[in-house]
């Protein structure tokens, strides 16, 4: 193995003696060495070191653990993932597992075997290797339920994440974010994911619908209830029953109904307008709205108790101007999709759409870029969409300043990655030529990053 492919393996000793020991024992990684928690942690945040051993005695005062207990802490809350190897004077087990229960790999007591230790390091090594590769291809996983979702941001990635997770349950969920985000995609996914994927999904928008007649609608009546009722009509919630209802903009939800839905999902019993039989429900509720539920609590509008029984489960959507490369990766699947429904053959975006693409702010977010795309699609002349058929203005922007440089130039890297795939719709050799880098070198960035 050649000297610049070799691992990175931090020795956190103050004694030299065994330090220069510790390096020659383990001549075939890069041996990094620390002889106390400032420089440790110095080493850690600047070469991320796989594996760690720390002597627990360090300076200033070598008779004492609570200086190494310090360094674990700090290195584990820098890098979770680090697998720290804690070494120990003899008959000093509490300590060591003491040190095991916060997070280190494993510990060895003083004086100990070169080989055994050495074999342990490896384990490490190894362990630490799958457990990237495990989260790696976690990230790129994309579930079937969640296939009409474009994206490569991590944020909304980790959102599609916890809807896999909280779909296995019946746990109310609320997802939260602006107009035109997608929230509907997301509770469908949750229903779509869920053991009851085989029955209704029913979906009733509450600002849609007068207050005088969202009350039937959700809750059914009994012929002769009113002036019109000449028959008996079940209501969504009783026609979702077994699947999942989907309560959209619940923020509306007028106060004489929010009491009502707060009995409902109490006591899972429901009586028509009109009616006197208590009818049994078991459904799945999902919320959405673009509102900030906590105000309209505090202004009076909403019920704090329905609040917290609408909450179980809180899904935030990140709004598409926070969403790295999304708007061009986005566009360009509108794109293929508007094209072909309008029979406009093969059609795509010039390098000068893509740009006021990329630029706008979207305050409508995937819904107004939809539309938009669809206009540009019937609109062009050609089969080249460019920006006067877009209709934006390039617009200047400004990120805040990260003052932890080797994150700040990861960031920044993997900002220019994901915006140059989206910009060539996912095509590695064009975007490669776009970076100025070989194919291999964007491979080798889109791994680091956990990029599809």
């Amino acid at each position: 193995m050649s000297a610049d492919k070799l691992r990175p393996l931090l020795i956190v000793e103050d004694d030299p003696a065994l330090q220069k020991q510790l390096r020659w024992a383990f001549d075939g990684y890069e041996t990094l060495t620390a002889g106390d928690r400032e420089s440790a942690l110095i080493q850690v945040r600047r070469h991320q070191p796989a594996v760690v051993t720390m002597d627990l005695g360090l300076p200033p005062d070598e008779n004492s653990v609570s200086e190494g207990f310090k360094l674990l802490e700090q290195m584990l809350e820098t890098a979770p993932d680090t697998k720290v190897i804690v070494l120990t004077g003899q008959n000093d087990r509490a300590n060591a597992l003491r040190a095991v229960s916060l997070g280190a790999y494993d510990f060895f007591s003083k004086p100990f075997e070169v080989e055994m230790l050495g074999l342990t390091i490896n384990r490490a090594y190894h362990l630490y290797d799958l457990q990237q590769e495990n989260s790696r291809l976690q990230q790129m996983q994309q579930p079937d339920v969640l296939s009409g979702l474009v994206t490569r941001d991590p944020e909304l990635l980790k959102v599609c994440r916890t809807i896999e997770k909280v779909a296995l349950s019946d746990a109310t969920v609320l997802v939260l974010g602006e107009s035109g985000t997608g929230k509907e995609l997301l509770a469908r996914a949750v229903h779509d994911s869920s053991s009851r994927r085989g029955e209704r999904f029913v979906a009733i928008n509450c600002a849609a619908i007068p207050d005088n007649l969202l009350e039937s609608e959700l809750f059914g009546y009994e012929k002769g209830a009113f002036t019109g009722a000449a028959k008996t009509t079940p209501g969504k919630i009783e026609t979702a029953n077994r699947g999942t209802l989907m309560l959209d903009e619940i923020g509306d939800l007028p106060p004489s109904l929010q009491a009502k839905l707060l009995r409902f999902l109490q006591e899972r019993v429901i009586e028509r307008l009109g009616g006197r039989t208590e009818i049994p429900i078991d459904i799945r509720i999902v919320c959405a709205t673009h509102q900030d539920l906590r105000t309209l609590i505090k202004e009076g509008r909403f019920r704090e108790d329905l609040y917290y029984r609408l909450a179980e489960i809180v899904v935030n959507v990140p709004p598409l101007r926070a969403r790295q490369g999304d708007s061009a990766l986005l566009a360009h699947a509108f794109v293929r999709r508007f094209s072909a429904e309008q029979k406009r053959g093969a059609m795509v975006l010039r390098e000068d759409a893509v740009r006021a693409i990329e630029a706008h702010t979207w305050p409508g977010n995937v819904r107004e870029l939809e539309n938009c795309i669809k206009r540009a699609v019937i609109m062009a002349d050609g089969n080249q969409i460019t920006r006067d058929d877009i209709g934006l203005e390039v617009q200047e922007a400004s990120d805040a300043a990260v003052l932890d440089l080797r994150q700040s130039r990861d960031d920044a890297e993997k900002r220019v990655v994901i915006a140059a795939l989206g910009r060539v719709d996912g095509n590695v050799v064009k975007a490669a030529e776009l970076l100025g880098v070989s194919r291999p070198t964007l491979y080798d960035l889109m791994h680091r990053f956990g990029l599809k």
